[in-house]
């Protein structure tokens, strides 16, 4: 860390405002220069070497927000063996933190419904719609933080709650009529087609009104997904739904009269 101040201190133009700052900086951790709530530090804390170590901010990659990405702009502090940070760092790494890095990480199935009649259906014939049970299950991943003296970690689980199907055209009829089928008692979604229900209304599927010519429907179905976590300390809690969806080609048509 040394060397890094150095290096900036010696840079080309490295002159008046940011210069004095980066001066304060080196004073900070060389000479115990400290503002309200943060000490300084003698000779880079060495003393102290073994009984704990500097915390620094780190972007994420894989985070989109720039703003966010670079959010962090707190000095590398020190944190002794065993204690959490301090709490003026709202961003230190913390259980919550970890789920989310762990929900960012988590690869769920993609989203594509089972169907019956699975890709060409007819004119008025309700088309049947179901999540397979053992692709869509619950997903786990964990994220942990393993350090002499700090462990932590947490564990993300995502939850398909429901399933929203949009024809791809106004000429449908959606079961139900919002065309969002949702959790069933035994935690499936829609129903699986069996033989003898084709004179059935389906629980969740589509009827569609009209043929799709030469061309197909894009049956957009969308899953959502209920997220929650559980840490360190007992520590645990909910983050945001997450809405993933897909597209399916559905060829439809007339159905044939033949006169005799």
């Amino acid at each position: 860390m040394s060397k890094h101040i150095d290096s900036q201190l010696k840079a080309p133009g490295m002159g008046g405002t940011a210069g004095s700052a980066i001066g304060e900086t080196k004073r900070h951790y060389e000479d115990e220069y400290g503002w309200t709530d943060t000490p300084g530090y003698k000779d880079y804390n060495v003393e102290n070497d073994g009984k704990g170590m500097f915390w620094a901010g780190v972007e994420n990659p894989d985070e989109p927000d720039y703003l966010k990405r670079t959010s962090c702009t707190d000095l590398p502090f020190w944190v002794e063996n065993g204690d959490a940070p301090p709490p003026q760092y709202e961003e230190a790494i913390s259980p919550e933190i970890l789920a989310a890095l762990a929900y960012q990480h988590m690869q769920l199935p993609d989203t594509k419904v089972t169907l019956a009649p699975e890709a060409n259906t007819k004119v008025n014939l309700p088309t049947w719609a179901w999540l397979d049970k053992a692709v869509f299950d619950e997903v786990q991943a964990t994220a942990a933080l393993n350090v002499p003296g700090f462990n932590i970690q947490a564990t993300t689980t995502a939850r398909p709650v429901s399933l929203k199907l949009e024809p791809g055209t106004e000429d449908a009829v959606t079961y139900p009529a919002s065309g969002e089928c949702v959790l069933n008692a035994d935690d499936s979604i829609g129903e699986p087609y069996a033989k003898g229900k084709a004179d059935e209304t389906p629980p969740c599927g589509i009827r569609y009104l009209r043929s799709s010519g030469d061309g197909t429907y894009k049956l957009r179905a969308t899953i959502t997904w209920d997220i929650n976590w559980t840490g360190s300390g007992g520590a645990g809690g909910d983050l945001p739904n997450g809405t993933f969806g897909n597209e399916q080609a559905v060829t439809v048509q007339e159905i044939q009269a033949v006169n005799r």
